[in-house]
Protein backbone atom coordinates (compact mmCIF):
# COMPACT_ATOMS: atom_id res chain seq x y z
CA UNK A 1 0.00 0.00 0.00
CA UNK A 2 1.34 3.39 -1.00
CA UNK A 3 1.74 6.41 1.22
CA UNK A 4 3.26 7.18 4.60
CA UNK A 5 0.94 6.11 7.40
CA UNK A 6 0.10 8.70 10.06
CA UNK A 7 -2.49 8.91 12.80
CA UNK A 8 -5.56 10.97 11.94
CA UNK A 9 -5.79 13.85 14.45
CA UNK A 10 -8.58 15.83 12.77
CA UNK A 11 -11.57 14.99 10.61
CA UNK A 12 -11.95 12.69 8.89
CA UNK A 13 -10.94 9.98 11.34
CA UNK A 14 -9.73 6.52 10.39
CA UNK A 15 -12.94 5.05 11.83
CA UNK A 16 -16.08 7.01 11.00
CA UNK A 17 -19.80 6.40 10.95
CA UNK A 18 -22.31 8.30 8.88
CA UNK A 19 -24.61 9.56 11.60
CA UNK A 20 -27.96 7.92 12.17
CA UNK A 21 -28.49 5.04 14.59
CA UNK A 22 -31.45 2.80 15.33
CA UNK A 23 -33.98 4.62 17.52
CA UNK A 24 -34.98 2.94 20.79
CA UNK A 25 -38.63 1.92 20.80
CA UNK A 26 -39.30 4.25 23.73
CA UNK A 27 -38.19 7.20 21.62
CA UNK A 28 -40.32 6.18 18.63
CA UNK A 29 -43.32 5.70 20.92
CA UNK A 30 -42.75 9.07 22.55
CA UNK A 31 -42.81 10.84 19.19
CA UNK A 32 -46.10 9.10 18.38
CA UNK A 33 -47.50 10.17 21.76
CA UNK A 34 -46.46 13.77 21.11
CA UNK A 35 -48.34 13.68 17.80
CA UNK A 36 -51.40 12.34 19.61
CA UNK A 37 -51.21 15.09 22.23
CA UNK A 38 -50.50 12.64 25.05
CA UNK A 39 -47.18 14.23 26.08
CA UNK A 40 -45.65 17.67 25.72
CA UNK A 41 -42.53 18.84 23.91
CA UNK A 42 -40.50 19.03 27.15
CA UNK A 43 -41.18 15.37 27.95
CA UNK A 44 -40.18 14.33 24.43
CA UNK A 45 -36.96 16.35 24.71
CA UNK A 46 -36.09 14.61 27.97
CA UNK A 47 -36.63 11.20 26.36
CA UNK A 48 -34.53 12.29 23.36
CA UNK A 49 -31.72 13.43 25.68
CA UNK A 50 -31.74 10.09 27.48
CA UNK A 51 -31.66 8.15 24.21
CA UNK A 52 -28.89 10.34 22.77
CA UNK A 53 -26.75 9.85 25.86
CA UNK A 54 -27.10 6.10 25.34
CA UNK A 55 -26.09 6.50 21.69
CA UNK A 56 -23.04 8.54 22.67
CA UNK A 57 -21.94 5.91 25.18
CA UNK A 58 -22.40 3.21 22.51
CA UNK A 59 -20.11 5.07 20.12
CA UNK A 60 -17.53 5.76 22.82
CA UNK A 61 -17.54 2.10 23.92
CA UNK A 62 -17.05 1.01 20.30
CA UNK A 63 -13.92 3.17 20.20
CA UNK A 64 -14.87 6.09 17.95
CA UNK A 65 -13.04 9.39 18.27
CA UNK A 66 -16.07 11.09 16.68
CA UNK A 67 -19.69 10.86 17.80
CA UNK A 68 -23.10 12.00 16.54
CA UNK A 69 -26.43 12.26 18.32
CA UNK A 70 -27.72 9.36 16.21
CA UNK A 71 -30.02 11.90 14.49
CA UNK A 72 -32.51 10.99 17.23
CA UNK A 73 -34.35 14.32 17.07
CA UNK A 74 -35.25 13.83 13.39
CA UNK A 75 -38.02 11.80 11.77
CA UNK A 76 -35.81 11.62 8.67
CA UNK A 77 -32.32 12.66 7.73
CA UNK A 78 -33.30 15.76 5.77
CA UNK A 79 -37.09 16.26 5.78
CA UNK A 80 -36.91 17.87 9.23
CA UNK A 81 -34.31 20.39 8.00
CA UNK A 82 -36.12 21.62 4.93
CA UNK A 83 -39.39 21.87 6.86
CA UNK A 84 -37.67 24.47 9.06
CA UNK A 85 -36.97 26.58 5.98
CA UNK A 86 -40.58 26.95 4.85
CA UNK A 87 -43.63 25.08 3.63
CA UNK A 88 -41.46 22.30 2.25
CA UNK A 89 -42.06 18.56 1.93
CA UNK A 90 -39.12 16.57 0.61
CA UNK A 91 -39.98 13.07 1.82
CA UNK A 92 -43.30 12.49 0.05
CA UNK A 93 -43.38 8.73 -0.55
CA UNK A 94 -45.65 6.50 -2.63
CA UNK A 95 -47.37 3.83 -0.54
CA UNK A 96 -45.27 1.09 -2.12
CA UNK A 97 -42.19 2.57 -0.51
CA UNK A 98 -43.54 2.00 2.99
CA UNK A 99 -42.53 -1.64 2.98
CA UNK A 100 -39.03 -2.57 4.14
CA UNK A 101 -36.58 -5.07 2.80
CA UNK A 102 -33.94 -5.02 0.10
CA UNK A 103 -34.51 -3.86 -3.45
CA UNK A 104 -34.99 -0.65 -5.41
CA UNK A 105 -37.44 1.78 -3.88
CA UNK A 106 -39.13 4.76 -5.48
CA UNK A 107 -37.43 8.13 -5.27
CA UNK A 108 -39.07 10.47 -2.72
CA UNK A 109 -40.62 13.60 -4.17
CA UNK A 110 -40.47 17.26 -3.16
CA UNK A 111 -43.15 19.91 -2.81
CA UNK A 112 -42.11 23.55 -2.48
CA UNK A 113 -44.99 25.56 -1.09
CA UNK A 114 -43.18 28.72 -0.03
CA UNK A 115 -40.00 30.73 -0.42
CA UNK A 116 -36.94 29.27 1.34
CA UNK A 117 -35.77 31.28 4.35
CA UNK A 118 -33.52 30.62 7.37
CA UNK A 119 -35.56 31.54 10.43
CA UNK A 120 -33.01 30.72 13.13
CA UNK A 121 -30.51 28.02 14.13
CA UNK A 122 -31.62 24.49 13.35
CA UNK A 123 -28.76 22.50 14.85
CA UNK A 124 -27.00 24.78 17.32
CA UNK A 125 -28.90 23.41 20.31
CA UNK A 126 -28.32 19.85 19.07
CA UNK A 127 -24.59 20.56 18.88
CA UNK A 128 -24.42 22.14 22.33
CA UNK A 129 -26.28 19.24 23.94
CA UNK A 130 -24.12 16.67 22.16
CA UNK A 131 -20.91 18.47 23.09
CA UNK A 132 -21.95 18.48 26.76
CA UNK A 133 -22.25 14.68 26.73
CA UNK A 134 -18.83 13.66 25.43
CA UNK A 135 -15.12 14.40 25.21
CA UNK A 136 -15.06 12.96 21.69
CA UNK A 137 -15.36 15.16 18.60
CA UNK A 138 -19.04 15.96 17.97
CA UNK A 139 -20.13 15.72 14.33
CA UNK A 140 -23.28 17.41 13.05
CA UNK A 141 -24.86 15.97 9.91
CA UNK A 142 -27.00 18.14 7.66
CA UNK A 143 -28.71 17.48 4.32
CA UNK A 144 -27.18 18.78 1.12
CA UNK A 145 -28.34 22.05 -0.42
CA UNK A 146 -29.21 20.32 -3.72
CA UNK A 147 -31.40 17.52 -2.35
CA UNK A 148 -34.61 19.54 -2.60
CA UNK A 149 -34.08 20.43 -6.25
CA UNK A 150 -33.01 16.88 -7.12
CA UNK A 151 -36.30 15.53 -5.84
CA UNK A 152 -38.46 18.02 -7.69
CA UNK A 153 -36.50 19.89 -10.35
CA UNK A 154 -37.32 23.26 -11.83
CA UNK A 155 -40.95 22.16 -12.18
CA UNK A 156 -41.39 21.83 -8.42
CA UNK A 157 -39.54 25.10 -7.82
CA UNK A 158 -41.82 27.12 -10.11
CA UNK A 159 -45.07 25.26 -9.36
CA UNK A 160 -46.21 27.82 -6.79
CA UNK A 161 -43.44 29.39 -4.70
CA UNK A 162 -41.06 30.82 -7.31
CA UNK A 163 -41.21 32.44 -10.71
CA UNK A 164 -37.42 32.47 -10.99
CA UNK A 165 -35.24 29.38 -10.39
CA UNK A 166 -32.22 31.62 -9.74
CA UNK A 167 -34.09 33.18 -6.83
CA UNK A 168 -34.68 29.70 -5.42
CA UNK A 169 -30.95 28.92 -5.53
CA UNK A 170 -30.10 32.27 -3.98
CA UNK A 171 -32.46 31.50 -1.08
CA UNK A 172 -31.03 28.00 -0.65
CA UNK A 173 -27.45 29.27 -0.54
CA UNK A 174 -28.34 32.01 1.94
CA UNK A 175 -30.20 29.62 4.27
CA UNK A 176 -27.45 27.02 4.33
CA UNK A 177 -24.70 29.59 4.82
CA UNK A 178 -26.58 31.10 7.74
CA UNK A 179 -26.90 27.67 9.36
CA UNK A 180 -23.21 26.90 8.88
CA UNK A 181 -22.28 30.31 10.29
CA UNK A 182 -24.47 29.77 13.36
CA UNK A 183 -22.85 26.38 14.00
CA UNK A 184 -19.36 27.83 13.58
CA UNK A 185 -20.09 30.62 16.05
CA UNK A 186 -21.40 28.03 18.53
CA UNK A 187 -18.07 26.23 18.37
CA UNK A 188 -18.95 23.37 16.03
CA UNK A 189 -15.95 22.28 14.00
CA UNK A 190 -17.13 19.17 12.13
CA UNK A 191 -19.97 19.11 9.59
CA UNK A 192 -21.04 16.26 7.32
CA UNK A 193 -23.20 17.19 4.33
CA UNK A 194 -25.42 14.35 3.09
CA UNK A 195 -25.83 15.04 -0.64
CA UNK A 196 -26.98 11.79 -2.18
CA UNK A 197 -27.82 13.23 -5.61
CA UNK A 198 -24.27 12.99 -6.96
CA UNK A 199 -24.08 9.22 -6.46
CA UNK A 200 -27.33 8.70 -8.37
CA UNK A 201 -26.29 10.32 -11.66
CA UNK A 202 -24.58 7.07 -12.69
CA UNK A 203 -27.92 5.23 -12.90
CA UNK A 204 -29.53 5.18 -16.39
CA UNK A 205 -33.01 4.96 -14.82
CA UNK A 206 -32.36 8.07 -12.76
CA UNK A 207 -31.08 9.91 -15.82
CA UNK A 208 -34.20 8.91 -17.76
CA UNK A 209 -36.45 10.14 -14.94
CA UNK A 210 -34.63 13.47 -14.85
CA UNK A 211 -34.94 13.84 -18.62
CA UNK A 212 -38.66 13.03 -18.45
CA UNK A 213 -39.24 15.99 -16.15
CA UNK A 214 -37.12 18.27 -18.37
CA UNK A 215 -33.77 18.25 -16.56
CA UNK A 216 -30.39 17.68 -18.22
CA UNK A 217 -28.60 15.36 -15.76
CA UNK A 218 -25.14 16.31 -17.00
CA UNK A 219 -25.88 19.99 -16.57
CA UNK A 220 -27.25 19.37 -13.09
CA UNK A 221 -23.86 18.02 -11.98
CA UNK A 222 -22.23 21.34 -12.80
CA UNK A 223 -25.04 23.34 -11.24
CA UNK A 224 -25.01 21.31 -8.04
CA UNK A 225 -21.24 21.61 -7.70
CA UNK A 226 -21.42 25.37 -8.16
CA UNK A 227 -24.24 25.78 -5.64
CA UNK A 228 -22.52 23.61 -3.06
CA UNK A 229 -19.34 25.63 -3.41
CA UNK A 230 -21.32 28.82 -2.85
CA UNK A 231 -22.58 27.29 0.39
CA UNK A 232 -19.35 25.89 1.83
CA UNK A 233 -16.68 28.42 0.89
CA UNK A 234 -15.48 30.89 3.50
CA UNK A 235 -15.70 28.77 6.66
CA UNK A 236 -12.02 28.17 7.54
CA UNK A 237 -12.76 26.80 11.00
CA UNK A 238 -15.18 24.12 9.81
CA UNK A 239 -14.08 20.68 8.63
CA UNK A 240 -16.74 19.85 6.03
CA UNK A 241 -17.06 16.43 4.43
CA UNK A 242 -19.66 15.12 2.00
CA UNK A 243 -21.47 11.80 2.18
CA UNK A 244 -22.73 10.18 -1.01
CA UNK A 245 -24.98 7.14 -1.27
CA UNK A 246 -27.67 5.70 -3.51
CA UNK A 247 -30.56 5.63 -1.07
CA UNK A 248 -30.99 4.09 2.36
CA UNK A 249 -34.59 3.75 3.48
CA UNK A 250 -35.76 0.72 5.40
CA UNK A 251 -33.08 -1.38 3.71
CA UNK A 252 -34.14 -0.24 0.23
CA UNK A 253 -32.14 1.84 -2.25
CA UNK A 254 -32.95 4.27 -5.04
CA UNK A 255 -30.13 3.98 -7.57
CA UNK A 256 -27.20 1.92 -8.80
CA UNK A 257 -24.12 2.65 -10.85
CA UNK A 258 -20.52 3.72 -10.33
CA UNK A 259 -19.15 7.17 -9.56
CA UNK A 260 -17.67 7.46 -13.06
CA UNK A 261 -20.28 9.94 -14.30
CA UNK A 262 -19.37 12.51 -11.63
CA UNK A 263 -15.93 11.55 -10.30
CA UNK A 264 -13.59 13.88 -12.18
CA UNK A 265 -15.73 16.98 -11.69
CA UNK A 266 -16.89 16.11 -8.19
CA UNK A 267 -13.52 15.35 -6.66
CA UNK A 268 -11.69 18.22 -8.34
CA UNK A 269 -14.18 21.06 -8.67
CA UNK A 270 -16.11 20.61 -5.44
CA UNK A 271 -14.54 22.64 -2.62
CA UNK A 272 -14.87 19.78 -0.13
CA UNK A 273 -11.83 18.25 1.55
CA UNK A 274 -13.08 14.70 2.08
CA UNK A 275 -15.79 12.33 0.94
CA UNK A 276 -17.74 9.48 2.56
CA UNK A 277 -18.43 7.07 -0.30
CA UNK A 278 -20.85 4.14 -0.38
CA UNK A 279 -18.90 1.01 -1.31
CA UNK A 280 -20.69 -1.86 0.42
CA UNK A 281 -22.08 -3.61 -2.66
CA UNK A 282 -21.44 -4.07 -6.40
CA UNK A 283 -24.13 -1.46 -7.05
CA UNK A 284 -21.50 1.20 -6.30
CA UNK A 285 -19.02 -0.03 -8.90
CA UNK A 286 -15.30 -0.50 -8.34
CA UNK A 287 -12.61 1.80 -6.98
CA UNK A 288 -11.27 3.06 -10.32
CA UNK A 289 -13.13 6.43 -10.13
CA UNK A 290 -10.96 7.22 -7.10
CA UNK A 291 -8.09 7.88 -9.52
CA UNK A 292 -9.55 11.38 -9.90
CA UNK A 293 -9.23 12.25 -6.19
CA UNK A 294 -6.55 14.96 -5.92
CA UNK A 295 -3.62 14.51 -3.55
CA UNK A 296 -4.92 16.99 -0.97
CA UNK A 297 -8.29 15.27 -0.47
CA UNK A 298 -9.31 12.19 1.53
CA UNK A 299 -11.85 9.39 1.16
CA UNK A 300 -13.71 7.38 3.80
CA UNK A 301 -14.68 4.03 2.32
CA UNK A 302 -18.20 2.92 3.29
CA UNK A 303 -17.46 -0.81 3.24
CA UNK A 304 -19.73 -2.10 6.02
CA UNK A 305 -23.40 -2.34 5.10
CA UNK A 306 -26.22 -1.09 7.30
CA UNK A 307 -28.86 -2.80 5.17
CA UNK A 308 -28.21 -6.39 6.39
CA UNK A 309 -27.38 -7.80 9.79
CA UNK A 310 -24.71 -10.30 8.60
CA UNK A 311 -21.28 -9.19 9.82
CA UNK A 312 -18.55 -8.68 7.24
CA UNK A 313 -15.21 -10.49 7.38
CA UNK A 314 -12.46 -8.17 8.61
CA UNK A 315 -9.79 -9.74 6.38
CA UNK A 316 -11.94 -9.22 3.29
CA UNK A 317 -12.53 -5.60 4.30
CA UNK A 318 -8.80 -5.09 4.74
CA UNK A 319 -8.23 -6.51 1.26
CA UNK A 320 -10.72 -4.03 -0.16
CA UNK A 321 -8.90 -1.14 1.51
CA UNK A 322 -5.70 -2.43 -0.10
CA UNK A 323 -7.47 -2.41 -3.47
CA UNK A 324 -8.62 1.17 -2.95
CA UNK A 325 -5.12 2.28 -1.98
CA UNK A 326 -4.03 1.61 -5.56
CA UNK A 327 -5.88 4.85 -6.41
CA UNK A 328 -5.76 6.88 -3.18
CA UNK A 329 -2.79 6.65 -0.82
CA UNK A 330 -3.51 4.70 2.35
CA UNK A 331 -2.63 7.80 4.33
CA UNK A 332 -5.70 9.51 2.85
CA UNK A 333 -8.22 6.73 3.49
CA UNK A 334 -10.57 5.86 6.32
CA UNK A 335 -13.42 3.35 6.80
CA UNK A 336 -17.07 3.50 7.81
CA UNK A 337 -20.49 1.94 7.24
CA UNK A 338 -21.90 2.84 3.82
CA UNK A 339 -24.68 4.95 5.36
CA UNK A 340 -26.56 5.45 8.58
CA UNK A 341 -28.53 2.71 10.28
CA UNK A 342 -31.77 4.71 10.28
CA UNK A 343 -32.08 7.45 7.65
CA UNK A 344 -35.73 7.48 8.69
CA UNK A 345 -36.78 6.82 12.26
CA UNK A 346 -38.24 3.38 11.54
CA UNK A 347 -34.71 2.24 10.71
CA UNK A 348 -33.16 -0.43 8.56
CA UNK A 349 -34.00 -4.15 9.00
CA UNK A 350 -31.11 -4.80 11.39
CA UNK A 351 -30.89 -5.53 15.11
CA UNK A 352 -29.35 -3.34 17.80
CA UNK A 353 -26.83 -6.13 18.44
CA UNK A 354 -25.82 -6.19 14.77
CA UNK A 355 -25.53 -2.41 14.72
CA UNK A 356 -23.12 -2.48 17.67
CA UNK A 357 -21.10 -5.31 16.12
CA UNK A 358 -20.75 -3.38 12.86
CA UNK A 359 -19.66 -0.21 14.64
CA UNK A 360 -17.02 -2.15 16.55
CA UNK A 361 -15.93 -3.82 13.32
CA UNK A 362 -15.26 -0.43 11.72
CA UNK A 363 -13.04 0.60 14.64
CA UNK A 364 -11.27 -2.78 14.72
CA UNK A 365 -10.60 -2.52 10.99
CA UNK A 366 -9.14 0.98 11.35
CA UNK A 367 -6.86 -0.15 14.17
CA UNK A 368 -5.79 -3.21 12.20
CA UNK A 369 -4.78 -1.11 9.19
CA UNK A 370 -3.55 2.16 10.71
CA UNK A 371 -3.00 1.29 14.36
CA UNK A 372 -5.46 4.01 15.39
CA UNK A 373 -9.11 4.94 15.20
Amino acid sequence: MAGQVRAAVAPPFRAEHIGSLLRPERLIAARRRLGAGEIGRDELTAIEDEAILGAVRLQEAAGFAVVTDGEFRRPSYHGYFYSRLGDITIDAMPAVEARSGEGRGLQPAARIGSRIAWRGPIHVDDFMRLKSMTAAVPKITIPGPCALHFRGGDTAVTASAYDDVDAFWSDIVDAFRRELAALAVAGCRYIQIDETAFAKFGDPRVRAALAARGDDWDGLIDRYIDMTNRVTRGFPHLSIGMHLCRGNRGGRWHAEGSYDAVAERLFNRLDIGFFFLEYDSPRAGDFTPLRFVPKHKSVVLGLVTTKRYALENIDELRRRVTDASRFVDLDRLGVSPQCGFASVETGNPITFEAQEAKLRLVVDLARLIWGTN
